[in-house]
């Protein structure tokens, strides 16, 4: 079955991340499992303790849309195996619980009511299952492995994954987003013994039977098998992300703190500043952005991700027009300054505020009228030509065909002005 078509996913470019599960109670990273080398026996305990009494997705639903986010993705299990549905393939869920109840179901009714796209993260990984080999990301590589192995079969768990997949595809509606984590095959250059591929998970398989689940869906390529988008992670990418000389959808995963699961005591944040500054980067090079949060084991969002989310939707509020449907530009963008491109409108985000001019190379005779999109007030122009009087001194020496913008000296009190210019339609082609 040929892949989905991401149109939706290439014009909304910015989504919610939610993790959270059952290391949301030990509050210091995801894969404290993993990093603490803890037993299956110990890490249960947490299930006893897990009741998320002010889990409010239609409150984590409205946060992401004004936030300017369009679709918002929740890990249905991490790596540690523990499940936030009433799956029937297992134990270890959260019905098991004092919540008692599937927690699933009411995010994705609360994302849908909000108008926003249902995405799912689901793990390959999974360190509780009995039939999961120990391998170098386990947590009990530490031991004898070889003798932990014997009577493993990853057989059963291929079968237990592709079931569990099977049951979030089929018992929820519509289904938009899947992220599958991870591969980490022996040949990727992991260096992780014993690593996991496609040939691990099936891959060919279970993407066949997520595609005829749910036909329209985008699936990510952490399956070791091409997918509908690449998902650069904890890193900006240089430039748009080609394949074989074309370009490809993309995605970046970000933190709010390098912790994607509730994290207590990391104060390692990202202003909001920047955040916008990376979702702005992630769309001039054809890229979306899925910023992450990572609720408490109450079931809350923590008060700096509330300030981050209310400020980054403060700047969308009045600029997602330079975000949605909007994509690279053919023009180079002066220094500390980003282009986005929609139609025959022309977004510089300028990171840096200059004193009174900016100079944009290239576009002389190409442009319309500009304005600041915040207020939509005219900002003047300037065209440099062969024959402008003083090209040298007037300007600032600018070459031929450059456009020069004469800003206002006082910045306009927004994390990053943009610059909204309308471009000329070409001129139609002799006969």
């Amino acid at each position: 079955m040929p892949p989905s078509n991401p149109d939706w996913f290439r014009h909304d470019r910015f989504g919610m991340f939610v993790h959270w599960g059952l290391y949301s109670l030990a509050a210091r990273h995801e894969w404290v499992m993993n990093r603490e080398r803890t037993s299956v026996e110990e890490y249960e305990r947490y299930a006893r303790f897990f009741d998320p009494d002010l889990y409010d997705p239609a409150d984590w639903a409205a946060r992401a849309k004004a936030a300017g986010m369009r679709y918002v993705v929740l890990t249905t299990k991490h790596h540690e195996g523990f499940c936030l549905w009433n799956t029937r393939l297992t134990d270890y869920s959260v019905m098991n619980t004092p919540a008692a109840r599937d927690l699933v179901a009411p995010f994705v009714e609360a994302v849908r009511a909000a108008g926003l796209k249902v995405g799912f993260y689901h793990s390959l990984l999974d360190w509780h299952h009995p039939d999961f080999t120990v391998d170098g990301h386990h947590p009990l590589r530490d031991g004898d492995v070889e003798r932990l192995n014997v009577g493993r079969d990853m057989a059963n768990y291929r079968k237990y994954l592709h079931g569990q997949v099977r049951e979030l595809l089929t018992d929820y509606g519509t289904i938009d987003y899947l992220f599958f984590d991870f591969s980490y095959p022996p040949e990727s250059g992991h260096g992780v013994a014993g690593g996991k591929g496609a040939a691990d998970w099936d891959s060919e398989e279970l993407l066949a039977m997520v595609r005829e689940l749910q036909p329209g869906i985008v699936v990510n390529e952490r399956l070791d098998i091409p997918g509908d988008f690449m998902t650069p992670e904890q890193y900006q990418p240089t430039g748009p992300i080609m394949s074989e000389g074309v370009p490809v959808a993309w995605e970046a995963c970000q933190t709010l703190n390098g912790s994607w699961g509730y994290d207590r005591d990391n104060e390692d944040y990202k202003s909001p500043d920047l955040l916008i500054r990376m979702l702005i980067d992630g769309v001039s090079k054809d890229g979306n952005l899925l910023l992450n949060v990572g609720p408490t084991a109450r079931g809350s969002l923590d008060p700096h991700a509330i300030r981050s989310l209310d400020a980054v939707g403060e700047w969308m509020r009045v600029h997602s027009r330079s975000i949605y449907g909007a994509g690279s530009a053919e023009f180079t963008p002066p220094p500390d300054a980003r282009y986005t491109r929609r139609g025959n409108r022309l977004y510089l985000h300028l990171f840096a505020w200059p004193f009174q001019h900016v100079h944009l190379p290239g576009l002389a005779g190409r442009v319309e009228y500009a304005q600041l999109l915040n207020d939509a007030s005219e900002i003047h122009m300037r065209e440099i030509t062969e024959d402008t009087p003083g090209l040298y001194t007037a300007v600032g020496g600018q070459p031929p065909l450059t456009l020069t913008l004469t800003l206002p000296v006082r910045r306009p009190d927004v994390a990053v002005p943009v610059i909204e210019i309308f471009l000329r339609e070409p001129e139609p082609a002799g006969e």
